[in-house]
């Protein structure tokens, strides 16, 4: 039941979220590591570790964040996963992961991307993945999954190698 109540809080933000161009303001706070850089309009933050989110996502919803979390925890499942809001020719990422961390640093800390805040097809796909990777579904069924289901109707993938 309570799993159940989580698919449908994220379902409730992605719905919400839908891609806007709205950019996030948010302020950074000491527990924040060192710096925020913009790349085009992304903004892009540097924190300690995979615990500490950036601040950009203060002022969004607890669900958000969520997957934000769960990003991060699951980058092999979503390294695998490719986005299909058109992120890979606009922002030159890779694969779904690419849309909430920028990079993994060898010190644990990572630079979280915001690009996931503005874009439903994002947020929804990786939101998507976690669940059936938790629920007990190979990375390769998840990934057929996932190419099924935004074939029509979205942008071109981003070019994330085949499983």
């Amino acid at each position: 039941m309570k799993f159940n109540l989580f698919v449908m809080s994220i379902l409730s933000v992605l719905a919400l979220a839908a891609c806007s161009s709205e950019p996030s303001t948010g302020k950074k706070e000491e527990d924040h590591a060192s710096h925020q850089e913009h790349a085009g309009e992304e903004i892009r933050e540097e924190t300690k570790s995979m615990n500490l989110l950036p601040s950009f996502l203060e002022d969004k919803p607890e669900e958000m964040k969520g997957i934000y979390t769960a990003a991060a925890k699951h980058r092999e499942l979503l390294e695998s996963i490719p986005c299909y809001c058109g992120c890979g020719d606009s922002a030159g990422h890779q694969n779904n992961f690419d849309c909430f961390v920028f990079e993994n640093k060898d010190n644990g800390s990572l630079v979280w991307d915001d690009h996931g805040t503005k874009c439903g097809v994002c947020l929804e796909i990786a939101a998507k993945s976690v669940i059936d990777y938790q629920n007990g579904k190979s990375i390769k069924e998840i990934r057929s999954k996932i190419d099924e289901a935004y074939k029509d109707g979205y942008a071109k993938p981003t070019p994330t190698p085949k499983v």
